[in-house]
């Protein structure tokens, strides 16, 4: 047993690099055993490579992780370059990314590390460049539950078929993906059915002096009357997990290390929307954010000082 792992349901949590492919450190998509409606692809670029993306029928956004890239991308017989500025790291704040329609190919090139969330679709929207200033930045619960969300590929910022895509901050010693929730039921104005991909990186809280090599997290999911599942992983840089149903979270930022993750949903329903029910166990959480203040170390932007 993997250790920080749960003994079932192994099969919903991979280490970074037990998913590689075809020059990508990890891959997720509709070939992967018991998932469908969602995708993520993981690599580490240097200069001189190039990395593609072939296939049409597939929605994407390219996301830098750490670099910057350039992606030259044709549709319908239009070629269009687009430079991604990129970030130092996910803790640099927002980044620049890449929404590619359904008709598109792509080549990427630059330095540094990226992702790609993807999700199988016929319906084509038009392809965009969302800069990091455009990108929404919210900061959600107070207290101990605070955390920043970068809104890039939610219902609200970007025109997409089925993906919904954002990027989460939790400052060491938070909370969040709190309190559990699940989105695996069509109860139309409540609650949404869809699959979701958490791809994790951790790393030393500014100040504290310790090595990349030790950060980590922590990250749980559970049985709904949808399905069973048991995640309870410590989760670090590169490792991904996979929620076809079920009730997820906490996701929690061990002291002395900031944790990020990229959530990539899509489903079978009809609208395109994020509706969720938190555990009933659990619900009373959000009462006890009225009063307390949003952690004041937040938001992470390119100021962001002193990590190792």
């Amino acid at each position: 047993m993997t250790p920080g792992m749960s003994t079932t349901n192994q099969r919903w949590f991979h280490r970074r690099g037990a998913l590689t492919h075809d020059g990508w450190e990890s891959i997720v998509d509709e070939q992967t055993p018991g998932w469908e409606h969602t995708g993520i692809r993981v690599a580490e670029i240097t200069s001189g490579d190039s990395l593609y993306l072939s296939d049409r029928g597939v929605e994407r956004i390219v996301i830098p992780l750490a670099g910057s890239f350039d992606i030259v991308h044709t549709a319908a017989g239009s070629t269009t370059s687009t430079h991604l500025v990129g970030r130092a790291s996910v803790f640099e704040g927002p980044t620049d990314v890449l929404y590619l329609s359904a008709d598109s190919t792509a080549q990427l090139t630059g330095e540094g590390r990226v992702a790609v969330a993807t999700s199988p679709t016929t319906v084509v929207r038009p392809s965009r460049h969302i800069t990091a200033a455009e990108t929404p930045v919210e900061l959600r619960g107070a207290g101990a539950s605070s955390r920043q969300v970068h809104n890039f590929g939610t219902p609200q910022a970007l025109d997409a078929a089925r993906l919904i895509v954002c990027e989460v901050i939790t400052p060491a010693e938070n909370w969040s993906s709190y309190p559990p929730h699940k989105h695996d039921e069509h109860v139309p104005g409540r609650e949404s059915r869809l699959e979701e991909i958490y791809y994790f990186e951790a790393a030393p809280a500014a100040g504290s002096g310790a090595t990349q090599t030790a950060a980590f997290g922590m990250f749980s999911a559970y049985s709904s009357p949808a399905g069973e599942i048991d995640i309870n992983a410590m989760v670090r840089s590169g490792d991904i997990a996979l929620v076809p149903y079920g009730y997820h979270g906490p996701a929690v930022a061990a002291p002395g290390y900031d944790l990020y993750y990229l959530n990539v949903m899509a489903g079978p329903d009809p609208e395109r929307e994020w509706l969720i029910s938190d555990d009933p166990a659990h619900a009373w959480v959000r009462d006890t954010w009225r009063g307390q203040q949003v952690d004041v170390r937040l938001p992470f932007g390119d100021d962001t000082e002193g990590r190792q």
